[in-house]
């Protein structure tokens, strides 16, 4: 055997024995992780990647801007920190502490760290989960999907974009038409204001 087929065996083997937790190492470590483009003033920069995170996925963008593109994630926070109460604060951030290690004990990663796909995965089945104990046992305190949920929902459908992207919008509505068809009523859109 001549020195440059003993480096090539040498290489495969070594290869063979290394590469599957390096690589898984160097790939991981090697994706980017997600960043958010505002400040948080309550949560801290880890909890608004996963806020932003699931708004997204809450609401996507599609051929309108999803919730991250609406600032909906900063609004979460300034609504947090301005409009709850201290228990009402302390239960949403228990959930989203709760959320995140249920990914981990689900997937073997915290949340931010998922494939995307993995993400909405685990954010519908969290949503459903969520949805079905409701209806069996409703809580006194909403569980923090569903916080999610309706704080995403609120962000959104108040922001610029929603409202007159989504909704129907206009900023003096004109005069009243009791019967007319619905696709002179605005092809089911709701009204904004």
């Amino acid at each position: 055997m001549d020195r440059r087929e003993a480096l090539k065996r040498t290489a495969w083997i070594m290869g063979g024995v290394v590469s599957a937790p390096a690589i898984a190492g160097i790939l991981k470590g090697c994706a980017a992780k997600p960043t958010i483009d505002w400040k948080p003033v309550f949560v801290s920069e880890d909890q608004g990647i996963v806020i932003a995170q699931v708004a997204e996925i809450i609401i996507p963008k599609t051929d309108t801007p999803g919730a991250k593109e609406t600032g909906v994630p900063g609004f979460i926070d300034l609504m947090l920190k301005d409009v709850y109460s201290k228990e009402d604060q302390d239960h949403f951030l228990e959930g989203l502490k709760a959320f995140d290690e249920e990914a981990k004990k689900a997937h073997g990663d915290v949340f931010i760290e998922l494939s995307a796909e993995k993400q909405a995965e685990f954010v519908k089945k969290v949503h459903d989960d969520a949805i079905a104990a409701q209806k069996t046992e409703p809580r006194p305190k909403r569980p923090f999907i569903l916080m999610m949920k309706e704080l995403t929902m609120l962000g959104f459908f108040t922001s610029e974009a929603g409202a007159t992207q989504v909704l129907q919008y206009v900023a003096v509505p004109g005069a009243y038409k009791g019967c007319i068809p619905l696709s002179e009523a605005g092809n089911g859109k709701t009204w904004a204001s």
